[in-house]
């Protein structure tokens, strides 16, 4: 049994890190835990993120994902800071931001390529990379208060790498808009835009997201995460290829386990009973 200097030990290293995990029955969620520098993407942050991301990929007993935050804020972005002062070197270092940059994309398209749907709970701001990482996550749920914005232009650095995000969840003309003029979204704006899906009051985010997460946590793990291979994959195709692929993709869905028993069960009008839980 851990002793008092264990458990003070564990709760220092907690306190510490730059995100927590919690496994809540077939539910992961991920926290960014930077609240005094408004969860901004440092180095570390990233490469927790990714290192999570890449170990939830491969566990099978986790079915959706909820990344969330600590504080007051959702995520502000890159860390500013760190990045006009990169560990051991001199000045700005065009290597540096590349490699910066392309670890921030990969940790990107890890959360579009996971098997699991992933849910961002976004309270307070969601600015620059901290909006890309809204518009990265399959699903978005929002308190009223949080707001949102691509406002690097406004600190003469444009949000390139957020801008291929955003340009996927709303429109071009919305999409430049933002990028251009760096204006603060509010949450029913956000949602008419098509960045978030669901607003709930702050008190009640954490169980409205919650409730959406069970929601699909409950589906055919082998329905959840082909469909949502397939619906990534069909985006990049023309219309033709895209039918062409899904109907292959519903060909290969009919011969699970899973689908057969879905359809007896509607036929029978009783509860499924996946046998991939």
């Amino acid at each position: 049994m851990p002793d008092a200097a264990t458990d003070i030990a564990a709760a220092d290293n907690a306190a510490e890190a730059e995100l927590l995990r919690e496994d809540r029955g077939r539910v992961a969620e991920l926290t960014l835990n930077r609240p005094a520098r408004f969860n901004a993407l440092s180095e570390g942050l990233l490469d927790a993120l990714q290192t999570n991301l890449d170990a939830i990929a491969q566990d099978d007993a986790i079915d959706v994902v909820i990344l969330g935050a600590a504080g007051k804020a959702f995520c502000a972005g890159h860390d500013l800071k760190e990045m006009r002062a990169p560990p051991g070197r001199q000045g700005p270092d065009r290597d540096y931001y590349t490699e910066l940059f392309n670890r921030c994309s990969r940790m990107m398209q890890t959360i579009v390529n996971l098997p699991q749907p992933v849910i961002a709970r976004v309270h307070g701001i969601a600015t620059a990379a901290g909006c890309q990482l809204v518009a990265t996550c399959d699903l978005a749920v929002a308190a009223d208060t949080a707001v949102f914005a691509t406002n690097g232009i406004n600190n003469g650095l444009f949000c390139s790498t957020p801008s291929v995000a955003l340009s996927r969840n709303v429109s071009q003309k919305q999409a430049f808009e933002m990028l251009f003029t760096g204006d603060f979204q509010s949450a029913e704006t956000a949602k008419e835009l098509g960045l978030i899906n669901r607003i709930a009051p702050e008190a009640e985010l954490e169980a409205a997201t919650r409730d959406l997460a069970d929601q699909i946590a409950a589906k055919s793990s082998v329905t959840t995460r082909s469909g949502k291979a397939m619906f990534y994959k069909q985006l990049a195709m023309d219309l033709p290829a895209a039918y062409d692929f899904a109907a292959d993709n519903m060909a290969c869905d009919m011969m699970s386990e899973d689908a057969c028993e879905g359809i007896d069960a509607f036929l029978q009008k009783r509860d499924a009973v996946w046998k991939n839980k």
